[in-house]
């Protein structure tokens, strides 16, 4: 029976890791941090194995909450650095006028950016969206609709702001 869990375990690696650290790095933008993002994604799956019903889903959702974890280390970072920099610094600090939809997207409240993440990002129809969250089709939509209107928002306030 251990050899058989072994197998498919490592059938299903093969057949979704490629795509899992490729969805990651296109999130991330560094390969280091794609592929230990995905391995642990991997890993958390390895010590749920016979509890999880759709190892796909489960992957991407775990993925796509340790990307989160990671936007939400690089802005705490960032903040910092900012701080220390604008002690030091004579004038008031400048303001980047041109926003990342990546900090946009993990801006979102998760009931609006987990959707944007796997419909999008990881190309999953709005009816296995729906599978993995729980949630019905109709409410998948209106959720990526919010967060369309919400992301539209801030990016026209942006170019409102630097013209």
């Amino acid at each position: 029976m251990k050899g058989s869990r072994e197998k498919a375990a490592s059938e299903l690696f093969a057949a979704l890791y490629p795509r899992l650290a490729g969805w990651c790095r296109r999130l991330v933008d560094d390969d280091g941090t794609a592929h230990e993002i995905a391995s642990e994604a991997f890993t958390r799956l390895w010590s749920r194995w016979t509890s999880v019903a759709e190892p796909r889903g489960f992957l991407y959702v775990t993925a796509a909450n340790l990307v989160r974890d990671h936007w939400r280390k690089l802005e705490r970072e960032r903040r910092a650095v900012h701080r220390a920099t604008a002690e030091l610094a004579v004038g008031p600090p400048n303001e980047q006028a041109d926003p990342s939809v990546r900090l946009l997207v993990q801006s979102l409240p998760e009931r609006l950016r987990v959707p944007i993440l796997l419909h999008y990002y990881a190309d999953m129809p709005i009816r296995e969206v729906a599978a993995l969250t729980g949630r019905k089709e109709g409410t998948i939509k209106a959720d990526l609709h919010a967060a369309r209107e919400t992301l539209r928002a801030h990016l026209r306030r942006s170019l409102d702001h630097t013209l």
